[in-house]
């Protein structure tokens, strides 16, 4: 059965498309079929993957909501174009439906079920993946509830400062009321704390003020916030591309560690 997980927060900054593109690179070198959804009209993720947001017509993911038909998944899909090394085996299986600005159209919908069915209703034709990852818009309008409608799991990211503990709050709170307002119901709904400097008092307060709020949905391990991970995004290839720095390799067994979580049952 496809995991189908959303990655969310509803305040900017807080590393949402690198966890994103962090779990796409454990799901790949775990030999998991992945598909990558960027559903933020930025485009980040599709960037991070080295995938060019100027695709053409019919190769995006305004065209697959505009048309969720049986082929849309199929029709739409581009490889990643990460550099793998040939020495670590075969090319994993590492597709991506590319960001659009004309996805901002779908934000604006009403929050109708034929509305919030539309990536549920492309992802249900095709069973070529093991795991979906869904990269949401940093908002809470139709386009985010899309996502949801679709997923098992949403994954909320959050960084160890005042204004992300309140964000989470809000994205936890909102989950809640999605699911009490729709018929589509999400499974599980956890947290993954990004960006921590292990050296802050700061920041561990704000961990254990979270783990506080949330108890066991607060993911461990934490993130770290690394200069490294720059050059890793820079490098259009995977966080597990880079074991041979320490920071890295600590970073890609984080990202293993969460991965499994999400996948498990």
């Amino acid at each position: 059965m496809t995991q189908v997980v959303s990655i969310s927060s509803l305040k900017g900054g807080v590393g949402k498309t690198s966890v994103t593109l962090g779990l796409a690179s454990a799901a790949a070198v775990q030999g998991l079929s992945t598909l990558v959804v960027d559903l933020d009209p930025h485009g980040d993720a599709s960037t991070g993957l080295a995938v060019s947001t100027h695709t053409s017509e019919g190769a995006d993911a305004a065209t697959v909501l505009r048309s969720p038909r049986k082929k849309a998944i199929r029709s739409a899909r581009v490889p990643a174009g990460w550099r793998w090394d040939p020495a670590a085996g075969p090319r994993p299986r590492l597709d991506v439906i590319v960001g659009s600005s004309g996805s901002v159209a779908f934000d604006h919908l009403p929050a109708t079920r034929k509305n919030l069915s539309r990536l549920r209703t492309a992802l249900s034709a095709t069973e070529d993946y093991d795991v979906v990852l869904i990269d949401c818009p940093p908002t809470l309008n139709t386009l985010t509830m899309i996502a949801w409608a679709a997923s098992q799991k949403v994954l909320a990211v959050a960084e160890p400062s005042l204004f992300s503990v309140a964000g989470t709050e809000r994205t936890m709170r909102a989950i809640a009321r999605f699911e009490s307002e729709n018929e589509f119901k999400v499974e599980a709904a956890s947290v993954v704390v990004n960006k921590v400097q292990e050296g802050s008092a700061e920041h561990r307060y704000r961990i254990e003020e979270m783990k506080g709020m949330f108890g066991r949905l607060v993911v461990s391990p934490t993130i770290t916030d690394d200069p490294l991970w720059q050059q890793i995004q820079g490098s259009a290839s995977p966080v597990h591309a880079w074991t041979d720095y320490r920071s890295a390799e600590t970073m890609a067994v984080a990202f293993d560690t969460i991965l499994k979580g999400l996948v498990a049952g």
